[in-house]
C-alpha cells in the first residue's frame, strides 16, 4: 500500500521536483499540492495523506500555523517540515506545533524520500544540525526548575524513562540503563506517548526539557 504524500511549498519548482522524484518510487504517491498554509490545511482534510511535506516559510498562513491546525485534527497525518537552512529559528516552534521531523531542502532527494518513510512508520526524524539548534534554543531559556509534581498518571519508572528519552537514548540504551528488556522499555515509551499526548519521541524530548528533567549542559 502506497504512502500518501501532500506537498506544501510556495515554490512551484520545489513541488515539481519532489513530485517527479516521488513518482519514480514504487511506494510513495503524491495526493495533492498546496502553495500556502491555508491550502495545505484544506487539502490535508480532503485528501487524508499519511505525510505532509510542509515548507516552514510560506506567504499568509505559514507552515507552523498550518502544522498546528493539521495536527489538531482527528487522526492527523505526520508532518515533515522543510526549510532552506538547518539553522532556522523556527525549529522549536515547528516541533511544538506537532511536526514529526525537520529537514533542509538541500538534502539528497533519496534522504528526503527515506525521511518520508521514517515518519510514515511512526518515528521522528531531525536533519543533521537541527538537534543542535533545538538544544541551543533550550540553552537560551532560563533553567527549568524540577517539576513540582509528576505529570498526572505518570509512574516513577515512566518518569525515569522520560528522562532517558530526553537525553536521547534509544529503547535499547534505556533497557540497558534500567536493567529491563527492550520490549519493556518500548512499552514504557508507548505509555508515555499516550499519557502525555505526544506525537513521537521528539515531542517527549521537548516535554522532558520543559519539565526540567534534563538540561542542555548534561
Amino acid at each position: 500500500m502506497s504512502i500518501r504524500v501532500l506537498l506544501a511549498d510556495d515554490q512551484p519548482l520545489v513541488r515539481a521536483g519532489l513530485r517527479t522524484v516521488i513518482a519514480e518510487t514504487g511506494d510513495l504517491v503524491v495526493v495533492g499540492e498546496a502553495a500556502d498554509g491555508d491550502e495545505a490545511v484544506r487539502l490535508a482534510a480532503a485528501t487524508r495523506p499519511d505525510v505532509v511535506l510542509m515548507d516552514i516559510r510560506m506567504p499568509g498562513t505559514d507552515g507552523i500555523a498550518a502544522t498546528r491546525a493539521i495536527t489538531a485534527s482527528a487522526d492527523p497525518p505526520r508532518v515533515l517540515m522543510l526549510t532552506t537552512f538547518d539553522h532556522d529559528d523556527h525549529v522549536y516552534a515547528a516541533l511544538r506545533a506537532g511536526a514529526s521531523g525537520f529537514l533542509v531542502k538541500d538534502m539528497a532527494l533519496d534522504d528526503i524520500l527515506a525521511a518520508i518513510r521514517v515518519v510514515a512508520a511512526g518515528d521522528a526524524l531531525l536533519a543533521p544540525g537541527v538537534t543542535r539548534r533545538l538544544i541551543e534554543e533550550f540553552a537560551r531559556r532560563p533553567a527549568a526548575a524540577p517539576p513540582a509534581r509528576q505529570p498526572a498518571g505518570v509512574t516513577d519508572r515512566e518518569l525515569e524513562v522520560l528522562t532517558l528519552v530526553g537525553r536521547g537514548l534509544s529503547n535499547q540504551e534505556i533497557a540497558a540503563e534500567l536493567f529491563i528488556s527492550v520490549a519493556t522499555a518500548k512499552a514504557h515509551v508507548a505509555r508515555l506517548l499516550a499519557k502525555l499526548d505526544a506525537r513521537d519521541r521528539v515531542q517527549l524530548v521537548i516535554i522532558a526539557y520543559e519539565l526540567g528533567l534534563v538540561h542542555p549542559s548534561r
